[in-house]
């Protein structure tokens, strides 16, 4: 009879999980996961193929869920509200910006439609900058070099040609490793 107190008492105590609350905002990498997948929500807006609410800043509020064991201190439960990265787009796309620069680009219409309008001029007038101009905007634009003016993205599809270029500049910095 003690004995089966005992295993009892072992099988309550071996299930109690320890759990923390703590300020969610301040979670490392692998603590937190964001958007929330557990949730109905649809994160991709249709119109624009980037986060709903992405906004100027090229970052999005989206509902994220905590590990396992940890509590929010701000909710009372394991789900608060962080900041992702997003493309923020203005409306122009991708392929209608290439589809205007190959065939209309020796009048600046590519250019008028990315908000260069001085150039748009230029280029109509000097018909493409004899044809070379139009040749160089067809490859700054497919290869997503040139785009708005705004600097905004161009909308692309989710799952589209989209590019990320790295850029280096005085605050990049190379990791030595212990193989060089």
């Amino acid at each position: 009879m003690n004995r089966a107190k005992s295993v009892i008492l072992f099988l309550f105590l071996g299930s109690i999980a320890i759990v923390y609350a703590t300020d969610c905002t301040k979670l490392r990498v692998g603590q937190f996961l964001c958007p929330d997948p557990d949730s109905s929500y649809d994160y991709i807006d249709k119109n624009t193929q980037s986060v709903i609410g992405c906004k100027n800043d090229s970052t999005a509020t989206v509902r994220c869920l905590a590990s396992e064991g940890i509590i929010c201190s701000d909710t009372g439960n394991n789900t608060f509200y962080g900041k992702i990265d997003c493309d923020y787009t203005n409306g122009k796309h991708f392929d209608v910006a290439l589809i205007l620069s190959i065939f209309l680009g020796m009048f600046g219409i590519d250019r008028f439609y990315l908000g260069y309008y001085a150039i748009g001029f230029f280029k109509l007038f000097t018909l493409g900058f004899l044809f070379l101009g139009q040749l160089i905007d067809v490859i700054l634009i497919a290869s997503q070099i040139l785009g708005p003016a705004d600097g905004s993205k161009y909308i692309i599809p989710v799952y589209g040609p989209k590019l990320t270029i790295i850029q280096s500049n005085n605050a990049t910095f190379r990791v030595p490793t212990w193989f060089d």
